[in-house]
């Protein structure tokens, strides 16, 4: 479900810019940003770190694109929170006693603390690609190619590396199971 709250305001970019133009789908991926962190807030009792900084980022990016009638700015915007993304998770591994990507699924899944530091840098490194990707696709492509790939290949793209990590994590829990069977015998 929150998966589908996450991609909601990208989705409702893609529609509004097929239908109008770039400025009028930035101003509703704004309004949507504002809607989601917000309703998040009022559905679970807490706002989304990462709601929250794409809505100040797409508030600040958005807003320059609409103010300066200038797209460019729209185009910088998934570089930069992909950037701030992979910094966070490359700085998880120096503040705190776990990595973020083990603060978010530890709960969930156990796992031997050097694979946890393994898909935390996975992560980092995935983000960081993303952000230059993007700005590759920025500045040899026009802006429909661009929308396209924000949504399909962004999304795609992270689609398959969480489905890439989630198959490199079952081999490790897997493996940790197995010596617990064994004592079971």
């Amino acid at each position: 479900m929150k998966m589908l709250i996450d991609f909601l305001p990208v989705a409702l970019f893609f529609i509004v810019y097929k239908m109008d133009d770039i400025y009028t789908a930035t101003a509703v991926l704004i309004i949507a940003c504002a809607v989601q962190t917000i309703g998040f807030r009022l559905w679970k009792g807490k706002f989304e770190q990462s709601h929250v900084i794409t809505l100040v980022l797409v508030a600040a990016f958005g807003g320059l694109t609409l103010l300066l009638h200038d797209e460019m700015f729209i185009k910088w915007k998934p570089s930069v929170i992909n950037w701030l993304f992979g910094a966070v998770f490359i700085g998880s591994m120096w503040i705190g006693k776990k990595p973020i990507i083990q603060r978010m699924l530890g709960g969930q899944v156990s796992l031997p603390q050097e694979i946890w530091a393994r898909l935390n840098v996975a992560w980092a490194v995935f983000f960081v690609l993303l952000g230059f990707l993007n700005l590759y696709v920025v500045y040899n492509f026009d802006t429909d190619t661009w929308v396209n790939f924000k949504l399909f290949g962004l999304m795609g793209l992270t689609i398959v590396f969480i489905i890439g990590q989630s198959l490199y994590m079952a081999k490790y829990i897997e493996a940790e199971k197995t010596p617990e069977a064994s004592e079971d015998n």
